[in-house]
């Protein structure tokens, strides 16, 4: 019998077999540890990402800059990281001191404001049956639900510092990451990778340009209309207002809160003409700025949005769901670039 035709020694197999099996165990050993360190670390991923887009922000203006004026990079960056500051500053120094005598104000005042709203609510039954439904245990919950969604990694300032010197970082030296991230690519992908990272980089320039104009005009509007109206500390809430207009579905409605109570002390049909002036000024903002918004970034379906949002503010609180939009739009440019043009890629092929 030849010696090609001999069968195969069974400790062999055996050895094989069980080196296959405990690969195996190494393998999900592996992925249940990386998932269970990224679980862990989620919260400074999220942190790194935010300060990607403040370096974004500064490059975004920094091109700008040196689009109209000529300069070279590094000048136009200098201006746009200084001048950022420097504009920040001055409105702190002209209107801090009326922020802060309306926030003083509206602090004072909120405990009667309140009773005073509750009172005004009760004398109607929809008042009443609102009143009925935020009180007793379902206050419970809602405190309980809105503490999760805004509770942070290391405290609100710990937070901002960290991702405030990250987006510094990234901004110094933008090069420095993107060219580590793609060393860890093979070969043949790296243009694939580079092509992602830049579709990925306009579609946050895009979502970061629509928001900031968003949040200005929303400040603007409401701003004004609460004066017009004669409502107390309308600066104040026309600034929570931008600012909280960074949370989509969630934040104009948390925004209206304080406005609405404020205008239910005067009476109740004040209270519903300040909530139609929150209402029509987000559909304003929103009929300018989206178009801006979808000429730069993938369109994302609002119940995606949403439904990413009560995900990531479950496991994230306040960052995650500040950052659900521009980390779902991310994933979406994966799955397209990965998997939706290489399936249809292989198909025509």
């Amino acid at each position: 019998m030849p010696a090609d035709n001999k069968p195969a020694d069974p400790v062999k197999k055996e050895l094989s077999y069980s080196a296959k099996v405990w690969q195996t165990v190494a393998i999900v050993a592996l992925l249940v540890v990386g998932i269970l360190i990224v679980r862990v670390a989620f919260n400074v991923l999220l942190m790194a990402l935010a300060g990607s887009l403040i370096a974004v922000y500064f490059h975004g203006l920094g091109d700008l800059i040196q689009k109209k004026t000529k300069l070279s990079r590094r000048f136009a960056m200098i201006i746009s990281v200084a001048g950022t500051f420097v504009i920040i500053g001055l409105l702190l120094w002209f209107i801090g001191a009326k922020i802060q005598s309306q926030v003083t104000q509206l602090n004072n005042n909120l405990p009667h404001n309140i009773s005073t709203a509750k009172a005004k609510l009760s004398q109607s039954a929809l008042g009443q049956k609102l009143l009925d439904f935020t009180s007793g245990d379902n206050s419970q919950k809602l405190a309980a639900t809105a503490q999760t969604f805004f509770s942070t990694s290391f405290g609100v300032l710990g937070d901002l510092y960290i991702t405030l010197f990250l987006g510094i970082f990234f901004t110094a030296s933008p090069s420095l990451y993107k060219n580590g991230i793609l060393i860890l690519i093979p070969e043949n992908k790296k243009q694939l990778a580079s092509d992602i990272t830049d579709r990925i980089s306009i579609a946050l320039k895009g979502w970061l340009k629509g928001m900031l104009l968003s949040m200005v005009l929303i400040t603007i509007l409401i701003t004004i209309g609460l004066s017009i109206m004669g409502i107390p500390a309308a600066l104040v809430l026309g600034l929570i207002t931008g600012i909280l207009e960074i949370v989509p579905n969630f934040g104009p409605l948390i925004a209206m809160i304080p406005g609405v109570l404020l205008a239910l002390t005067v009476g109740v049909n004040t209270g519903i003409i300040v909530a139609l002036l929150y209402i029509v000024s987000q559909t304003i903002v929103a009929n300018i700025v989206t178009p801006l918004i979808q000429k730069k970034m993938i369109n994302l379906p609002p119940a995606l949005t949403l439904i990413s949002q009560l995900i990531m503010g479950t496991l994230s609180g306040a960052l995650g769901i500040i950052l659900a939009v521009p980390l779902l739009a991310i994933l979406v440019i994966l799955i397209d670039e990965l998997y939706v043009k290489k399936g249809k890629q292989t198909i025509a092929d």
